[in-house]
């Protein structure tokens, strides 16, 4: 589903006569393989290269050097773009950047219908998207009186609606409290597991990623590490080196560990610590 090969993006500054001023190196000979219908996140702290990176997935970022093929479409293949951006669909931090209808039937109506797909079929993929994404006895509503959690699963559904193959969702849970965050988190895990949309989420909370398939860690615009959930929780020093934290009962197992209780590392869910700790 995607596939980048040495993915090298670079930001140019020009000053008022169009003259380079400074080159930044925001993405360096990047390769990320995922597979259709898998869940793959992609951690980082801030500045690592990850957002740049998934602005390439939907072509809204052209590779400076190296490709980036989404569905085998080179991203670079300006006839594709149409393609590429019906295959994967992206849902920003914001979701205010993301509503402009005044209804939440209408907002999520609209992208169908500039593909171009016929009014009734249009009203079927907005029953449908709501649906999966547990907002359909809001459809009526204005999406301003919902709550951050509640616009930003109305966002999901109006990327739904377009029935891409991929969504990426650039850290859709940042401006969330903890009770939206779980929302959207719940709505991904169920466009994965039941729509078999492939996902790929970027993010800096690690609980978001512990059910994941593949989780690729970024730094200074590289890959610095990939591998299952468990795979990467295990290198704990080596996290703490890309300045970032582990899942909470991680890091408590990882605690105790350290003061000499016995336990199975890394331990990724309460259930799993709970489980190990009862006799």
């Amino acid at each position: 589903m995607v596939n980048s090969k040495d993915l090298t993006f670079e930001y140019i500054r020009r000053d008022e006569n169009g003259n380079v001023e400074s080159i930044t190196k925001a993405v360096d000979g990047v390769n990320i393989h995922v597979e259709p219908g898998q869940f793959v996140a992609i951690l980082g702290h801030n500045g690592s290269g990850k957002s740049t990176f998934a602005k390439h997935i939907n072509a809204l970022l052209s590779p400076t050097e190296g490709s980036l093929f989404i569905d085998k479409k080179d991203t670079k293949n300006l006839e594709k773009l149409w393609e590429i951006r019906q295959t994967a669909g992206m849902v920003f931090q914001n979701p205010d950047n993301q509503i402009i209808g005044n209804v939440v039937e209408e907002d999520v109506g609209f992208g169908p219908e500039n593909l171009g797909i016929e009014t009734k079929k249009i009203w079927e993929r907005v029953q449908e998207s709501l649906q999966a994404v547990d907002m359909l006895n809001f459809r009526k509503h204005s999406p301003n009186k919902l709550s951050g959690g509640q616009k930003q699963r109305v966002a999901i559904a109006g990327v739904v609606a377009m029935k891409p193959k991929c969504i990426i969702l650039d850290e859709p849970t940042a401006m969330l409290d903890p009770n939206g965050r779980k929302e959207v988190m719940e709505t991904i895990k169920i466009l994965n597991q039941q729509e078999k949309i492939t996902v790929i989420l970027i993010t800096h909370y690690m609980e978001e990623v512990v059910n994941a398939d593949k989780v690729f860690v970024m730094n200074k615009g590289q890959v610095v590490m990939e591998g299952t959930p468990r795979e990467i929780f295990s290198q704990v020093e080596q996290l703490k080196e890309y300045r970032l934290d582990l899942p909470q009962v991680t890091e408590l197992a990882y605690e105790l560990q350290k003061e000499g209780i016995p336990l199975t590392s890394p331990i990724l869910t309460v259930e799993e610590l709970l489980s190990q700790l009862t006799p």
